[in-house]
C-alpha cells in the first residue's frame, strides 16, 4: 500500500475518531479526497481490497452456525424484504420517471426493477465491522442479521451466475464432497499450532477456498464463508479468528478507500444520491415489520433491522454489469457509489446509540412485538444462583470454576452466545443464555436473589451498558467488572461498579501468591501472615 494512502486513511480515520465517530467514515473520506487531488489507484489496492473482504467473509463463517440459515426469521424475512423492497423502490424510480427528475427520464421498468434489486442488499463489510466494534457479533440480534446477510450472498451468487451467463462448471458439483474432508482441515489446523503458523493457515484457507469455488465457476468469496463454516465447530475457530482480526481490518482499509476511487460526483449527483438514501429509512421500517411479524422481540427486531439499513457494495457490481450492457448510463454508477457511501456513513453514526435510543422509545417498539415467543428467545431462570458471572469467555469461566469450588450451585452464568451457552450446560454447568445489555430480559429475569453480578467482558463499553441496564431494572446487589488499562477502570467505577479488577495489574499479584503456596514450608511465618491479612 503506498504511504499516501495510509497517510491520508490515518489523518481522516483519526479526525473522525477524534469526534466520535467511527474510523470507517474517514477511510471513505480519505479515498473521495485522494481521487478529488488527481491520485490514481493502483492494481495493489483492488487486491487488498479483495484479500480484506474474502478474509472477513472466512471469519464470518468460523462464528456462523448453519441452524441459523434454516431459521424462519432468518430466510423469509431476506426473501420478503428483497421482493417488496423491489416493487417500492420501482414504483418510487416511475414515479421520478413521470414528474421527469434527471437522470430517471430513461429508465424503464426493467431497469428500475433492477437499481432496486442491487439496493436491496445490505453492506456484509459495513455491518460486520460494526458488530465487532460493539462485541454484539454472538448476540441475537448480530446472528440474525448475520443470517440475512448469508442469504443475501446466495441470492447474489445465483444473480450472476444469470447475469453473465456463466454456470458453474460439473467439476462444481464435486464441492459437496468439502464435508467429508472436515477431519482433514481439522488436523491441519490442530498442526498449526499457536504461533505465527497459525494466522498463515487461516490465509490458507480462506484463500484456498476463494480459489477453489473460483475454478469450478462459483464465486470466490463463498468459497471463503464455506471454509470457514467448515471450521466453525473446531475448538481453535475462536484463536484463529483473533488472529486473522488484525489483518482483515487492514486491508478492509483498502476497501473502504477504493469506492472513493470509483467516480468524482457532481452536484445533481450528489442530490440524487442523498435522496436515494433517504428511502433507507423504509428499508428500516420493513425489516423491523417483517422481524415482529415473524415473531421476533422488538429489540431483536429493532437492533437487526438498524444494523441492516444501509446499502451494499455489491449494488455497485450490479450496477457495473448493468452498464456495461448498456441498461444504464454511466451516471448511475456514480450515484449508486454515493448512496452506498453515504449509507454507511448514516448507519456508522445511528447505530453506537441503538441502545440508548431503544431506552427512550422501548415502549413504543413493544407495542409491535408478538405475543408469542420463539423457543430461542424464551428467558430461562437461574433458581437458588446468588453470584451471576456475566460473560463466559476464559475469564468468566475461569471465575465460575473457581467460585463453583466455594459456592457450588449458588453461582451461575449467563452469556449472550447461545451456542457457547448450550455447549457448557451440556457439561453440567448452571448456565443460560441472555443478553445482558437487554433491558427486556432484565425485565423477565428474577434477580432479587442474587447477591453479587460478575461482568467477565472484554468490552467497558459493554460492562458499562449492562450496569445501567441493572441499576433501571431495581437491581440492589454489588456489581464487579474487568478492565485492561487504568482509565478503562476508572470510567467503569464511574459507571456505578462497586470493583474493577485490572487483571493486567493484579494477575502479576495472584500468580504470585499463588504460586508462593508450592514454597510455603520454607516461609511459613510470611504465607500465614498474609493469608490472615487476606
Amino acid at each position: 500500500m503506498d504511504f499516501i494512502w495510509i497517510l491520508f486513511a490515518y489523518l481522516c480515520g483519526l479526525s473522525v475518531k477524534m469526534i466520535g465517530m467511527p474510523p470507517l467514515i474517514g477511510f471513505l473520506l480519505a479515498g473521495f479526497l485522494l481521487h478529488f487531488l488527481g491520485v490514481e489507484p493502483s492494481a495493489s489496492l483492488d487486491t487488498l481490497a479483495d484479500l480484506g473482504i474474502t478474509l472477513m467473509l472466512f471469519t464470518i463463517g468460523l462464528k456462523l452456525h448453519i441452524d441459523d440459515l434454516l431459521r424462519r426469521e432468518v430466510w423469509a424475512s431476506t426473501l420478503s424484504h428483497m421482493a417488496v423492497w423491489i416493487v417500492l423502490f420501482g414504483s418510487f424510480t416511475l414515479l421520478m420517471a413521470a414528474v421527469a427528475v434527471p437522470y430517471y427520464t430513461d429508465i424503464d421498468l426493467t431497469t428500475a426493477a433492477l437499481i432496486g434489486f442491487a439496493l436491496s442488499f445490505s453492506s456484509t463489510v459495513c455491518i460486520v465491522k460494526l458488530l465487532e466494534e460493539n462485541g454484539e457479533m454472538q448476540t441475537r440480534h448480530g446472528q440474525v442479521a448475520i443470517g440475512v446477510l448469508v442469504m443475501q450472498d446466495i441470492v447474489a451468487v445465483l444473480f450472476l451466475v444469470v447475469a453473465t451467463g456463466k454456470l458453474p462448471s460439473l467439476w462444481a458439483l464435486l464441492l459437496f464432497g468439502l464435508i467429508f474432508a472436515r477431519p482433514v482441515l481439522y488436523k491441519l489446523l490442530d498442526k498449526a499450532g499457536h504461533g505465527e503458523m497459525l494466522p498463515l493457515t487461516g490465509f490458507f484457507f480462506a484463500l484456498g477456498g476463494y480459489e477453489l469455488f473460483q475454478l469450478v465457476g462459483v464465486k470466490g468469496d463463498l468459497g471463503a464463508l464455506v471454509f470457514g463454516i467448515l471450521l466453525s465447530q473446531h475448538a481453535k475457530a475462536t484463536e484463529l479468528t483473533k488472529s486473522l482480526l488484525s489483518f482483515k481490518d487492514l486491508f478492509l482499509i483498502g476497501f473502504f478507500l477504493s469506492i472513493g476511487f470509483t467516480a468524482l460526483p457532481t452536484w445533481s449527483m450528489l442530490a440524487t444520491a442523498s435522496l436515494i438514501t433517504l428511502l433507507i429509512g423504509i428499508k428500516f421500517v420493513l425489516f423491523f415489520a417483517l422481524f415482529t411479524r415473524l415473531k421476533l422481540r422488538s429489540r431483536t427486531a429493532y437492533l437487526a433491522s438498524l444494523a441492516l439499513s444501509n446499502f451494499s457494495e455489491f449494488g455497485l457490481i450490479v450496477a457495473a454489469l448493468s452498464v456495461d450492457s448498456g441498461w444504464l448510463s454511466r451516471e448511475w454508477l456514480v450515484i449508486l457509489a454515493l448512496a452506498v457511501s453515504l449509507s454507511f456513513i448514516l448507519t456508522s453514526v445511528l447505530y453506537p446509540a441503538a441502545h440508548r435510543f431503544y431506552m427512550l422509545h422501548k415502549k413504543r417498539l413493544k407495542r409491535y412485538e408478538s405475543s408469542d415467543r420463539l423457543q430461542t428467545d424464551m428467558v430461562q431462570q437461574l433458581p437458588d444462583a446468588e453470584v451471576l458471572v456475566i460473560g463466559m469467555g476464559r475469564v468468566g469461566k475461569g471465575a465460575y470454576k473457581a467460585l463453583q469450588n466455594m459456592l457450588d450451585y449458588r453461582v451461575a452464568g449467563l452469556d449472550s452466545d447461545r451456542f457457547r451457552a448450550s455447549d457448557l450446560q451440556k457439561k453440567g454447568m448452571n448456565i443460560c443464555f441472555g443478553d445482558g445489555e437487554d433491558a427486556d430480559f432484565w425485565e423477565s429475569f428474577d434477580t432479587s436473589e442474587i447477591k453479587l453480578i460478575m461482568l467477565a467482558l472484554p468490552s467497558i463499553q459493554d460492562s458499562r451498558n449492562i450496569t445501567l441496564q441493572l441499576i433501571n431494572a431495581g437491581y440492589e446487589g454489588r456489581i464487579a467488572a474487568i478492565a485492561r488499562y487504568e482509565d478503562d477502570r476508572k470510567k467503569l467505577l464511574d459507571t456505578g461498579i462497586h470493583k474493577v479488577f485490572n487483571f493486567y495489574k493484579e494477575a502479576g499479584t495472584g500468580f504470585a501468591e499463588d504460586s508462593l503456596q508450592l514454597i510455603a514450608q520454607h516461609y511459613p511465618s510470611e504465607v500465614s501472615g498474609h493469608n490472615k491479612s487476606k
